[in-house]
């Protein structure tokens, strides 16, 4: 099976934030080549292109990272695994949710793009959706939950940064639209104090920022964003066309700008998270 995510950073939590970067992995299983009717290129589209780069300085800054490299037109790391469009399967694929993501086409196996239409020659095996869950969403989510619960541990409380994109305005001079979108589903991911502090942080160094408009947040929050229990989640999008070049296709002249924004937010969080606890005992 090809690599479904890699891991960044320390081994063991020096923090208690880890970032996640779900929708910006590049490698598409050979088995695409028989499967699916549109070419690597025209599902590239579904990716977070490039987004994965601005986490390299969260790494570096001591933060634990996990980013998938498994295609999202393969698979989404951020659905939930029974947002299955059954239409798009032989065979009884069980219980379903059929969100409004899965009637969009964009469930947790994509069934088209908006400019190639459908993805799949075929209807898709149920001994191949399993495959996928098992082999790719399954590893990662237990991956994920394991730093989280290793950042628990040592600290009390652990914070989840699932990194984003998403796409420019129609008009990309309208000062209406905002650069950043900070997602906590509606509050129920997270505590207020740790989105307040993303925004005021993200408006101090100039960028316009929303709260859960038009982004509240996926799968991966619901999941892993327990509050009550010392867990958070929080979602950020971030605008491609401040990192990437004018075509949206290679990283443009602000990736280095807006990496060390990332940066700064996932220093905030951590800040924020340790604030007003007891130092931990020199060991």
């Amino acid at each position: 099976m090809d690599r479904v995510f890699d891991r960044f950073g320390p081994l063991e939590p020096e923090t208690p934030v880890i970032v996640s970067v779900p929708h910006a992995g590049r490698i598409y299983p050979a088995a695409m080549a028989n499967l699916a009717r549109q070419s690597h290129d025209q599902l590239r589209v579904l990716e977070d292109r490039f987004v994965d780069r601005l986490a390299s300085g969260a790494a570096a800054a001591g933060h634990q990272v996990i980013i998938a490299q498994i295609a999202r037109g393969w698979i989404d790391l951020n659905r939930d695994e029974r947002e299955i469009d059954a239409d798009m399967v032989a065979g009884n694929v069980g219980k379903t949710i059929h969100s409004a993501k899965v009637r969009g086409g964009l469930g947790l196996i994509p069934r088209r793009t908006a400019a190639g239409g459908d993805i799949w020659r075929g209807r898709l095996t149920i001994a191949d959706v399993a495959a996928r869950i098992n082999q790719c969403f399954t590893p990662y989510h237990t991956q994920l939950e394991s730093m989280m619960a290793a950042a628990h541990d040592r600290f009390g409380i652990a914070v989840l940064f699932d990194l984003h994109s998403m796409p420019p305005p129609a008009n990309r001079r309208d000062a209406a639209v905002a650069h950043l979108v900070v997602g906590d589903l509606h509050g129920r991911s997270t505590g207020q104090r740790f989105t307040s502090r993303l925004i005021d942080e993200a408006r101090t160094a100039g960028f316009r920022t929303a709260l859960n408009v038009p982004y509240a947040g996926g799968y991966t929050l619901a999941r892993h964003g327990q509050p009550a229990a010392g867990r958070h989640a929080v979602q950020l999008e971030v605008g491609r066309q401040l990192y990437l070049d004018q075509s949206l296709d290679q990283c443009g002249a602000g990736a280095q700008a807006i990496g060390r924004l990332v940066t700064r937010l996932v220093n905030a969080l951590a800040d924020e998270s340790l604030a007003g606890q007891v130092p931990l005992a020199a060991e």
